[in-house]
């Protein structure tokens, strides 16, 4: 019989907690189980794994394979587990060396010629890796967001074959380097310099980012309260690290976090059709709504007498606490969502009331 342990992380909210990957090779027919609570893109792994590993010249055990995903009470999603699936079967074969596993966490879904693709929230898996003192490894694509845990090393590797290369001691995967804090704002925001006029409603702005107080923009259509509204990211003060890292955070747990916005206050503006679930979060699998993907930057309300009211009254409580608690018959999550509301309406449903020109 033998045994191999790798170290992955799942995803739960914002949070990026343990997993251990138990893989154990035992005596009987031919068989595949994979077990700890999985859905069903992790038992679709079987296959995914089995095709990588012949690809990479790796023989796949002809044993009765078990593969267990500790804590067996924690729900684990998506192709984040194929690559620590894949390296306890060859490192519980003799295939691969064990004695680097326990200072490395895998994270990476694997594609059938064993080729590593991206996955979501490598962020907090980032986090949390580095401070349990391991470091992570992913594909290439994930390492620029990753490393922007300064504490974490990332090592970033393009196939299953450079993983198992560097286990072996055959080469070295070289760690991804933090970005460069002068080159990490991408385009620039626009800017309230751009607003000519507009005397008063430029003072309002101002004085809302200087006291983080929530704005209405009342009056008729074209006068600019969408163009008001979406300078007002330019005009609050810049992000410390602690507070980017949290908003990326929330943005990588969907897949939607480009490095290059790093330090940006996020602008949010959702339709005026959103359920509150869209808005404040929801799902079986409770994932970040509107308020926390604004989480440290500005939600936009568009014509808020067209929202229902159900939804503007479940942004209550995320106003007086800062956070949002989804809660699920088998899931809870907490996610941030301190945010800066900004709405804006029109006078009438026509929107030209007291506009002498429409008299």
């Amino acid at each position: 019989m033998s045994l191999a342990l790798v170290h992955a992380r799942a995803l739960d909210g914002i949070e990026a907690p343990p997993v251990t990957v138990e893989v154990h090779l035992g005596n009987g027919l031919p068989q595949f189980h994979l077990v700890g609570l999985a859905d069903t893109e992790v038992r679709e792994a079987r296959d995914r794994v089995r095709a990588a590993i012949q690809s990479a010249q790796f023989e796949f055990p002809q044993r009765r394979i078990t593969v267990n995903l500790a804590p067996a009470d924690l729900p684990k999603e998506g192709g984040r587990f194929d690559l620590a699936i894949a390296i306890g079967i060859l490192a519980a074969s003799g295939q691969v060396a064990e004695r680097q596993l326990a200072r490395l966490e895998l994270c990476g879904e694997l594609s059938l010629n064993g080729g590593l693709r991206p996955v979501r929230g490598v962020l907090a898996a980032a986090l949390a890796a580095a401070r349990a003192g391991r470091a992570l490894v992913l594909a290439p694509a994930n390492a620029a967001e990753a490393a922007l845990a300064r504490s974490a090393t990332v090592l970033p590797a393009d196939s299953l074959g450079a993983v198992c290369a560097h286990l072996n001691g055959h080469t070295r995967l070289e760690p991804a380097a933090a970005p460069d804090p002068e080159g990490e704002v991408g385009a620039a925001l626009p800017d309230l310099a751009d607003v000519r006029g507009q005397l008063q409603a430029r003072r309002a702005l101002e004085v809302a980012a200087a006291g983080g107080h929530s704005l209405l923009l009342f009056g008729p259509p074209g006068t600019g309260k969408s163009m008001l509204a979406q300078r007002l990211p330019g005009v609050l003060p810049a992000m410390d690290e602690d507070e980017a890292i949290e908003a990326a955070a929330v943005a990588s747990i969907e897949g939607r976090f480009d490095p290059q916005g790093f330090h940006r206050r996020p602008f949010r503006a959702p339709h005026h059709s959103a359920s509150a679930a869209a808005l404040v979060g929801g799902g079986a699998v409770p994932r970040p709504g509107e308020i926390s993907l604004a989480h440290h930057g500005v939600l936009f309300l568009d014509e808020l007498p067209e929202f229902d009211r159900r939804v503007l009254e479940s942004l209550r409580e995320p106003l007086e606490t800062g956070t949002v608690t989804v809660s699920r018959a088998r899931r809870r999550a907490e996610f941030p969502a301190r945010f800066q509301l900004v709405a804006a309406m029109n006078p009438c449903p026509c929107g030209h009331l007291g506009d002498p020109r429409r008299a």
